[in-house]
Order: C-alpha cells, then structure tokens, then sequence
C-alpha cells in the first residue's frame, strides 16, 4: 500500500467514474430516475464506508495486522465496486 491519502483518492475516482457513467446512461437512454438515485447512493454510501475504513486501521503497532486489515479492506473494495458496476452495466 502506498498510502492512506493515495487509497481515498482512488476509491473518490471509482465513485466519481460511476456516477458519471450513470448520468452519461441516464441523459442518454431516458433511464427511471427513482433507480438512478437509488444507486447514486449506493455509490455514495460505498465512498463513506471506504473513506472511512481506509482512515481506521486495526493494530496500529503491528505490522502485520495492517497489512492484513489494508488487504481485506482492497478485497472489500473492488468486490463491491463490481457488483456496483454490473448493476450500471445492467440499468436499462
């Protein structure tokens, strides 16, 4: 892990790809706009948690603990921005 600041910066982009792709599908192809919000907030509550977890580590003194905590948290991360994609992927 390169750093805290480096991780917030790359989950702010994920979201902010998104959220873009989902107004770009939006204008686009007239999509409902109730689900559109619905996971705009998604998005926005994914960015929340992960900020947030990113900030938090567990066992600060140990090394090995970190690295652990930071692993998981990117294994949580990129599992739930694929489920967040595919469901942009897949609003008609």
């Amino acid at each position: 892990m390169a750093s805290k600041k480096n991780l917030k910066k790359d989950i702010s982009f994920l979201t902010r790809d998104l959220i873009e792709t989902l107004c770009f599908k939006s204008a686009t192809l007239k999509l409902d706009e109730k689900a559109v919000s619905e996971l705009i907030v998604k998005v926005l509550a994914f960015r929340s948690e992960f900020v947030s977890r990113a900030g938090h580590a567990d066992g600060k003194d140990n090394a090995k603990m970190v690295k652990a905590y930071y692993r998981k948290l990117y294994e949580d991360m990129f599992a739930e921005f694929k489920a967040l994609a595919e469901a942009v992927n897949t609003l008609n």
